[in-house]
């Protein structure tokens, strides 16, 4: 019987997948499984992949024949998991040797549906310890009490999905899978379903997965149109908690996240392609105007001067013709 199913997607990483995978290897037992989503890499990462699963014991190749982004890759592991648990890595960050049977232990203990985790950042040679934003350590709590309050960081805003290992049943009830085809911001309606409609939860201190910032080829240091889906994402964060049976109390946290979102792209539109920035303040302005308006009104209120003065603004321009996020 697999224990412990972890899904780990790699496009076009091969300076980086084998450090990865080496670090899986430091992290194998007998009733652990890798599934290893190759999303259609054009780079040397399919043979470093396909050596893996001769060498890795517990590993599962699976190759997509057409690139669809994380949030997709993440599923089609999912799909094929069969551990009792389920957790993730991204495939240019790295664990500590032992890491994973010591979540497995914290969550077995525990009896929850998820364990979030704390994380080591890498940038370069720097290290940074960042935790999750939730006081309580090694408590079983009902998640939706984690989501607010809405003026300060909160679990629902920690939305790695690798910080943390979730149980099977979770899948079963449908609350493990992504948006399919996201390609930024993936991690955020994933993390605000979880929270609003999972049993229990508990943050634990414990570090293991070592996070790399920085990496060119990452989506969060490249500023083409695919940075762009967070707005489709916090759509649906929005379009989802205004159906909760507590709208009125979790809509101010969800619009309030969306707008600061908006207003830091908005900070570093430098780094879009002219196209695209464009592209993002149209949209943006677009999301604004769709967000319930007495909410968005409450939130700017409570924003700073500088960030709340630009996104009237930015709601005040004119709603182009024929644009869709």
């Amino acid at each position: 019987m697999v224990k412990l199913s972890v899904i780990v997607p790699f496009y076009n990483v091969q300076q980086y997948a084998p450090d990865t995978l080496k670090s899986l290897h430091a992290n194998a037992r007998e009733d652990f499984e890798f599934i290893l989503v190759d999303d259609c890499s054009r780079d040397e990462t399919p043979d470093i992949l396909a050596r893996a699963e001769r060498e890795l014991p517990g590993a599962v190749h699976v190759r997509h024949e057409k690139n669809g982004g994380l949030a997709t890759a993440r599923n089609t592991g999912i799909d094929r998991a069969r551990g009792e648990y389920l957790t993730f890595l991204d495939g240019d960050d790295w664990l500590a040797p032992g890491y994973y049977p010591r979540l497995l232990s914290a969550i077995e203990e525990l009896g929850c549906d998820f364990v979030r985790t704390d994380h080591v950042q890498c940038t370069a040679r720097a290290r940074a310890i960042h935790r999750v934003p939730h006081g309580r350590r090694g408590v079983v709590l009902d998640p939706r009490q984690a989501i607010l309050p809405a003026d300060r960081s909160t679990s629902v805003d920690y939305a790695y999905a690798w910080a943390g290992i979730y149980h099977r049943r979770l899948v079963d009830r449908g609350l493990l899978h992504f948006t399919d085809g996201l390609r930024t911001a993936e991690d955020r309606p994933w993390i605000w379903k979880l929270h609003r409609e999972a049993d229990s939860f508990a943050a634990v201190g414990l570090l293991g997965v070592h996070y790399r910032r920085g990496v060119a080829s990452s989506l969060t240091q490249i500023g083409d149109v695919r940075q762009l889906d967070f707005i489709r994402a916090f759509d649906q964060v929005v379009e989802e908690t205004a159906r909760d049976r507590e709208a009125d109390l979790l809509l101010p946290k969800a619009v309030r996240t969306y707008c600061a979102i908006i207003s830091h792209h908005l900070g570093s539109i430098e780094r879009f392609e002219p196209a695209v920035a464009r592209k993002l303040k149209s949209l943006s302005a677009g999301a604004l105007r769709r967000m319930p308006q007495d909410v968005l009104e409450d939130a700017l209120d409570s924003m700073d001067v500088q960030r709340a003065t630009r996104l009237r603004r930015l709601r005040r321009r004119p709603a182009p013709t024929g644009v869709a996020a």
